[in-house]
């Protein structure tokens, strides 16, 4: 299924206008002089999408790859791709749901960076069930993690978006369409959903991503536009040697990464700790092992089965098509 390169480009233009940059490595020059290299790289303002980050600019680590990275946060996966496609960005964070948009062949994944559990379909208080959306107004952003939950939990339940009045809607107009009651439901994650319970304290959770586990795995992913992969090698390694070094650190120190998040992000550490908690972080050593053994090209593979069944996909694709295990084991060396 193509983008919609209308709607994201409108979301894009809403986007500029809060759109919050952050500058890594102002230091300049590289180690053994020379002037840094620059990255455009983007990320999602939560634990997942931001960690990495926070830790790479914490400990200097662009400037010690000789990089220097200008940081720029997005609303979601998607927003990424088409910036990654426009040359806009070089780099980017995508969440589970956006994964069909590589698979497609419109980005390289080039690290794994933790398995989710964050999405959620959420439902106003008196909806106790999944069959109770029949016929109810559903949010969702569309070609995320939130829209992969909600296919997933009405799949379970006998249902499609065709039972329901489905409204693509960006991240924020959820919030509030759903605090407001404007929506009767929605297909989301945290920690945005922790946001919307301080007005609506007791929204049902209908259905979260453990619900599904034995079917699929969630991964959240970094991603690069092909032509980087393509053109710039070195870069990319660089690039990968930096998330290397950070989710080494985020494994051996979460409650420095914790603190560190917190700070990128300005929220409280508490905010970041529950964000955390939804989300399973994976040992630089075990990314190698799960490269080389397989584990990610299945779950990858189990990811395009999805997306095939849910029309995002015209058939399945070879993970090696898309996954760049190689770089991201090499990188390590």
């Amino acid at each position: 299924m193509p983008l919609n390169r209308r709607a994201l480009g409108l979301a894009a233009v809403a986007l500029t206008l809060t759109l919050a940059t952050t500058a890594c490595g102002d230091d300049a020059t590289a180690p053994g002089g020379g002037a840094l290299t620059a990255v455009k790289l983007g990320y999602i303002g939560d634990w997942n999408g931001a960690s990495l980050l926070a830790i790479a600019n914490e400990k200097n680590l662009w400037q010690a790859h000789g990089l220097k990275a200008d940081a720029k946060v997005f609303t979601n996966g998607p927003l990424q791709i088409q910036a990654l496609d426009t040359g806009d960005l070089e780099f980017g964070y995508i969440g589970p749901g956006a994964m069909w948009l590589p698979a497609s062949g419109k980005a390289k994944v080039i690290a794994i960076n933790t398995l989710g559990n964050a999405d959620r379909v959420i439902a106003q208080p008196g909806i106790t069930s999944l069959a109770d959306l029949r016929g109810k107004t559903v949010g969702v952003p569309e070609g995320t993690s939130g829209d992969m939950i909600l296919t997933l939990a009405l799949r379970s339940a006998g249902l499609t978006k065709k039972d329901l009045k489905v409204v693509p809607m960006d991240p924020a107009t959820i919030v509030s369409a759903f605090s407001s009651k404007k929506i009767d439901a929605a297909g989301f994650w945290y920690p945005a959903t922790a946001t919307i319970k301080k007005q609506v304290p007791d929204l049902v959770e209908l259905a979260k991503n453990a619900d599904f586990a034995a079917q699929v795995s969630f991964p959240t992913a970094f991603v690069a536009g092909n032509k980087v992969v393509d053109g710039d090698k070195d870069k990319v390694t660089k690039v990968l040697a930096v998330l290397r070094e950070a989710i080494a650190f985020r494994s051996e120190h979460p409650d420095q990464a914790v603190e560190y998040t917190a700070k990128l992000l300005k929220v409280s550490v508490d905010q970041v700790r529950a964000d955390a908690a939804n989300s399973q972080t994976i040992p630089v050593a075990d990314l190698d092992r799960f490269t080389a053994d397989g584990t990610i090209a299945k779950w990858l593979s189990g990811m395009n089965d999805y997306f095939v069944a849910a029309g995002k996909l015209p058939a399945t694709v070879d993970p090696a098509t898309y996954y760049t295990g190689d770089l991201f084991t090499a990188a390590g060396k």
